[in-house]
């Protein structure tokens, strides 16, 4: 099997549910093949990071995107999407990185260590409400969703009763990542894009009025005393994206560590007596089932190469995460899940100038929430089969039902 047509399993209904067998026919090829003229597929991992972190590769911008899929500016959740950090590159990337990042920074995040523990041990409490008969949780609705969704709404300034709309429309949003996308999908996610970006735009306007102490209303004032820093559309896109990101890929994480716990309850018991500790936890789920398993790059420059394959300008790369984080060069049995593992570097959120903002707080909810869910409830376990969504890029469950008593 060649490179091309293993991208072509990957987004397959099999791919996507299980794309771990075809990454490992993938390194067969080694750490870059071609996939396609004109397109490379990085599977090794200093392949990958070597894309990642070289600013000469670019991600797909709209002028690119229009090009390869005509019709492109038809959609407003490709848009939308386009007019974010996500998929720019610089001037504009670096422009409104640093905007995001000056209020958005480290400590913020690090301050919110104590809210975090809090609102895990609410849901934890309803947790056990809801389970005190013995019957089944979701745990991807009870918990994994509302804590990272609760925590990143608490930074926007997002109020309470606002927040139970937005998984659904991420979801419906975030299916316009996917390399494969039917018309039912791109419609429901061109109508969560206009939501979304009308509900901004109100809460904006609310923030402009009447300021608070909330990532919303600094980024309103910024953008209203340097328009030339953040146009409107551009504040709109990032709100959104600051948003959709800030749980998307936690809830994953939260999911796909629980999951992996149950397959593993020698991990389960380690994390519960401290021979796992939870940082070292919370990079194996990373590494060995990646919440994000893909992005794509593109050769900004002449004379560039992947691995030492070369890329001419204009080369795409498909740059696997999910693979890179599997590679046999990089990883001893990198099939094992293996939370007591040394020097452990998961790709999963990137690396260079588009590395994600929001991965120091994904790692703090996940730290805090795992340790204290399995101290909780030891007699955690699973309540039935669990539903994987119908996605490659970001992978993760739609329900996982649990017993907690």
């Amino acid at each position: 099997m060649d490179g091309a047509a293993i991208i072509e399993q990957l987004v397959g209904p099999d791919g996507r549910a299980d794309p771990y067998p075809l990454y490992e026919l993938a390194h067969g090829l080694g750490p870059v093949a071609p996939c396609g003229p004109g397109v490379l597929m990085a599977v090794g991992h200093h392949a990958c990071d070597q894309v990642l972190r070289n600013p000469a590769f670019g991600v797909p911008d709209p002028v690119q995107r229009e090009a390869w899929e005509p019709g492109f500016a038809d959609h407003p959740a490709k848009v939308l999407l386009s007019r974010s950090i996500l998929e720019r590159n610089p001037p504009d990337h670096g422009r409104m990185r640093s905007l995001i990042s000056s209020v958005f920074t480290a400590r913020r995040v690090a301050a919110l260590e104590p809210a975090v523990t809090a609102a895990v041990h609410r849901l934890l409490d309803t947790m056990a409400a809801q389970g005190a008969d013995g019957g089944p949780v979701d745990f991807m609705d009870a918990f994994a969703f509302r804590l990272p969704v609760g925590v990143v709404c608490e930074l926007l300034g997002v109020p309470e009763a606002d927040r139970h709309r937005f998984r659904g429309l991420a979801s419906d949003l975030t299916a316009a990542l996917e390399l494969l996308i039917d018309d039912s999908e791109l419609a429901a996610a061109d109508t969560a894009a206009e939501e979304l970006s009308d509900y901004f735009t109100r809460l904006a306007a609310a923030r402009r009025a009447h300021p608070q102490d909330d990532l919303v209303s600094a980024l309103v004032q910024v953008g209203a005393a340097q328009p030339e820093l953040l146009s409107g559309h551009e504040l709109l896109a990032n709100l959104v994206l600051l948003l959709v990101a800030g749980f998307e890929t936690t809830t994953n994480l939260l999911g796909n560590a629980v999951a992996l716990l149950f397959d593993h309850p020698e991990a389960a018991a380690g994390l519960r007596s401290g021979a796992v500790t939870p940082a070292g936890l919370t990079e194996e789920v990373l590494r060995h089932d990646s919440p994000v398993q893909l992005t794509s790059r593109i050769a900004l420059a002449e004379g560039l190469d992947v691995g030492g394959v070369p890329a001419p300008l204009g080369t795409g790369v498909f740059v696997l995460l999910g693979a890179a984080n599997r590679d046999p060069a990089r990883y001893e049995q990198p099939t094992r899940f293996d939370p007591t593992r040394r020097d452990s570097h998961p790709l999963s959120f990137g690396g260079g100038p588009h590395y994600c903002l929001g991965a120091q707080l994904a790692r703090l909810e996940a730290r805090i929430a795992l340790p204290a869910l399995f101290a909780r409830f030891p007699a955690l376990a699973p309540a039935g089969p669990a539903e994987r969504r119908d996605r490659l890029v970001l992978r993760g469950y739609r329900t996982l039902p649990v017993r907690v008593a």
